[in-house]
């Protein structure tokens, strides 16, 4: 094992127990061997194995334990890459860098991720080293000019394969007439000229092919190999045989018919030429997610500066500005409603169709819709710091990084093209001096055939390109992976544990049930109740006045009005005495209430909170309160049921209102009474028994247990908060996300397996035929490049992935 250590500077510390804290939190991290927290440096060391964990879960760690890595992260983009060996170069020359702590190179986005500590290392240096070693590092430009490159790089490509493939059709000709089945067809004797094939043949070699020679140069200059230098190799040799063999016939007096390989050369240039074409317009479908999260936004903002009304760029809105939103339009920005009200729909962000009607004081979200109403916005979130761009910012990471299984390809890439020249050095010998001896014509097509078949360029995009799509396609189900290892490891849960209360329930109580006694108007005592708790601030107060708000019940005036805590409320409501509470505060009051105790503990029993209506000492009523459950919880804890899962839920509350819900909904165990920093014990407790163990809730209170879980899963609205605490973020504030997260994790990661597949298939099974004689080189050439592309075109199909049915209701 090579152990490498790090230091990470950290804010947020406040006193030892911090240090101490993040010194327990890393060692729990598989890899970590020793970690070092200087609590007046603020800085930590950690020493680590970079195979078991890498430096970006260490900085995840240290997030979710609530305190912050400082440092300099930078994405470039790279040019010049070819396959997997080339991506696994650039990142071990950019290691190599004092002062970067952490280098992911992704093929399929062409790009770099670099984590680095600017006193000791700057983005020229690193431009400077990736050019030493024979690509092009530069800073990340626009989307749009990045759409633009790729537009121009497939028109450059297309233009170099129609060139390639109007010089290689007639050698591919000749090749073809040579076959006893094809004799019928016609050729023209100049195409079997060997100085006319070596003029077709020249262009694509030197002119089409240069770009194989200058890969091969500079991975050779820099002792390595790559995809490159393998078609170099097996090209040039087919081509100058072939020129020694046409020497021969002119010198021979231009007798018969000299077996020739030009072909073979043309057309396994043309073949990658194509397969690369294929692959460039393929992996700009891979990011179609970013590009409709891009597409929501809205592209001006009608804003009101100096009591003057005008339209800007939304790039151009700064916090504090005033936003003029009008019925039907996108909402710029993140803001806060300053004046009017109407209806937003905010599916793009919570996945409800239905709209959510909006007042003064309301917070709104940049690119939901503003259904009905005018409204003045005052920006809160301007640019990158908007809910929107966070998201988009979580996809990119993810689509960005790095799963486990991908690190596996890229050591056997590191080390696959010298053992494959080494085999086909082997064969060469082995046919030459044994199978036979001194038949060079007979030894070089095996050579070539290996050299050609086993290129690694699909063993680079197996993994990156199932992992932007998987992450992709997630993020249009309002699931956000915050990083490709727990894409990956997702897929592993074996227990749920679930928060209550904003994740079963909808976290905000509810009127439910009304008992009136002995043949009181109900309006009348809901009115009296409600307008007396119209004065409390107490969600339980709230809950009863929208309650009886929704029933169309008339409001009256109130006076003296008294809050006793702990116990409820008292008053006077048209000149009648108003108690509203608990048992204790009729006790207090004298008043007998033990006749309806049956009553009361029903509701209790259900898991609501229930209070008694006392006007003018006489009772008159029971009105139940309670945080309900969301009708999606019962259908989706079935589909956890479904997928084989335990499902427990963790809750503060107490015993009695928790089995209630947990019997509702279908939970198999429930932990209550549970305080919030005795939740990561309880998950540690079950993680004792072997389960790995997703923990879901809000991503605030419940940031301990999220960290210590496998896997957090934050549910809620996207909120900052919401997506720095978990692994997972999911966006719907549904549980069927929960599911839908295990899924896509698992059939994303049997894509990547897939892909492993078609890139080790095609060259694990071809080269012992190829070594046997068996297979011709332009054949070789024609699987070569179809393993790259089944490999990407399989990756797509995550983009169509549909899951079972959502929106099912309990």
């Amino acid at each position: 094992m090579t152990s490498k250590e790090i230091s990470l500077q950290i804010s947020g510390m406040t006193c030892a127990a911090c240090a101490n804290r993040i010194e327990k939190g890393l060692a729990k991290v598989d890899g970590v061997e020793d970690a070092n927290v200087n609590f007046a440096l603020e800085r930590t060391k950690v020493k680590y194995d970079p195979e078991a964990t890498s430096v970006q879960q260490l900085e995840d760690k240290i997030e979710k334990l609530g305190y912050q890595v400082i440092h300099e992260k930078e994405t470039f983009d790279v040019s010049g890459m070819t396959c997997a060996a080339c991506a696994t170069r650039v990142e071990k020359g950019l290691s190599k860098l004092e002062g970067v702590s952490s280098v992911n190179v992704n093929l399929a986005l062409e790009t770099a991720t670099v984590m680095y500590n600017k006193e000791e290392v700057n983005p020229a240096q690193m431009m400077e080293r990736v050019k030493q070693i024979g690509y092009q590092l530069k800073k990340q430009t626009s989307k749009e000019e990045t759409a633009s490159q790729k537009e121009t790089e497939i028109r450059h490509q297309t233009g170099k394969f129609i060139f390639s493939a109007i010089l290689t059709l007639p050698l591919l000709w000749t090749m073809v007439t040579h076959f006893s089945f094809t004799s019928f067809i016609y050729m023209p004797d100049m195409f079997m000229n060997p100085w006319v094939q070596l003029a077709l043949a020249t262009p694509v070699q030197f002119i089409v092919g240069a770009q194989f020679y200058r890969g091969a140069y500079k991975a050779l200059r820099n002792k390595s190999a790559n995809m490159d230098v393998l078609i170099a190799l097996g090209t040039t040799v087919a081509y100058f045989y072939s020129i020694f063999l046409g020497y021969e016939w002119f010198a021979a007096g231009q007798q018969g018919m000299p077996e020739l390989y030009f072909e073979a050369a043309a057309v396994i240039i043309t073949l990658v030429v194509l397969g690369k074409l294929f692959e460039v317009s393929a992996k700009g479908k891979t990011s179609q997610a970013i590009e409709k999260l891009l597409g929501m936004q809205a592209k001006t903002a009608r804003i009101v500066r100096n009591g003057e009304e005008m339209e800007i760029s939304v790039e151009e809105v700064v916090l504090g500005d005033t936003i003029i939103v009008r019925p039907g339009e996108k909402i710029p920005v993140d803001g806060i409603i300053q004046e009017g009200q109407s209806a937003i729909d905010e599916s793009m962000i919570t996945g409800e169709s239905i709209p959510i009607d909006k007042k003064t004081g309301d917070t709104v979200i940049g690119a939901t819709i503003n259904k009905n109403g005018s409204l003045q916005v005052e920006a809160t979130k301007v640019g990158r710091d908007t809910a929107l761009s966070q998201i988009i910012k979580v996809v990119e990471e993810a689509q960005g990084s790095k799963a486990d299984i991908q690190r596996v390809a890229d050591k056997v890439s590191g080390i696959f093209v010298p053992i494959v020249v080494a085999i086909a050095i082997i064969t060469f010998f082995v046919w030459y001096f044994l199978i036979s001896p001194g038949d060079f014509r007979s030894a070089i097509v095996p050579l070539i055939t290996i050299l050609v078949i086993a290129c690694p360029c699909a063993l680079g995009l197996a993994t990156p390109t199932s992992i932007m799509a998987g992450s992709g396609r997630a993020a249009e189900l309002g699931v956000l992976f915050k990083g490709g290892e727990h894409l990956e490891n997702t897929r592993m849960v074996q227990t749920v544990v679930l928060d209550k209360t904003g994740t079963v329930t909808k976290g905000k109580p509810e009127l439910t049930d009304v008992f009136i006694v002995n043949d009181m108007d109900e309006e009348k005592v809901l009115s009296y109740a409600a307008s007396l708790e119209k004065n409390s601030e107490h969600p339980l107060a709230e809950a009863i006045v929208k309650g009886v708000e929704k029933k169309g019940i008339a409001f009256t005036s109130s006076s003296d009005f008294e809050t006793i805590p702990g116990y409820g409320i008292r008053g006077q409501v048209e000149e009648r005495e108003v108690l509203v509470g608990t048992r204790k505060l009729m006790n207090k009051y004298g008043i007998h209430v033990e006749k309806f105790e049956n009553e009361m503990s029903h509701f209790e029993s259900e898991g609501k909170t229930a209070m008694l209506i006392v006007i003018n000492e006489q009772l008159a009523g029971i009105i139940a309160v309670a945080d309900t459950v969301k009708e999606t919880s019962k259908a989706a804890i079935q589909r956890m049921h479904d997928l084989g899962l335990e499902v427990i839920m963790l809750t503060g509350d107490n015993q009695r209102t928790a089995e209630a819900i947990g019997q509702e909904v279908g939970i198999d165990r429930i932990i209550a009474e549970v305080v919030p920093e005795e939740k990561a014990k309880q998950i540690e407790k079950i993680q004792s028994a072997g389960k790995k163990v997703a923990m879901v809730g809000d991503g605030i209170n419940d940031a301990p247990a999220l960290a210590v879980a496998n896997i957090g899963m934050a549910i809620g609205t996207g909120t900052d908060i919401a997506i720095e605490a978990a692994d997972v973020t999911l966006m719907r504030g549904d549980l069927h996300s929960v599911a839908d997260s295990i899924q896509l994790s698992a059939k994303t990661m049997r894509n990547i397996k897939q892909n492993l597949f078609f890139a080790f298939f095609y060259n694990t099974a071809s080269i012992p035929i190829a070594a046997a004689g068996l297979l011709a080189p332009w054949v070789a050439g024609a699987a070569m490049a179809f393993s790259s592309v089944s490999v990407v075109l399989n990756a797509l199909r995550l983009q169509r992935l549909k899951l079972a049915r959502r929106g099912d209701t309990a």
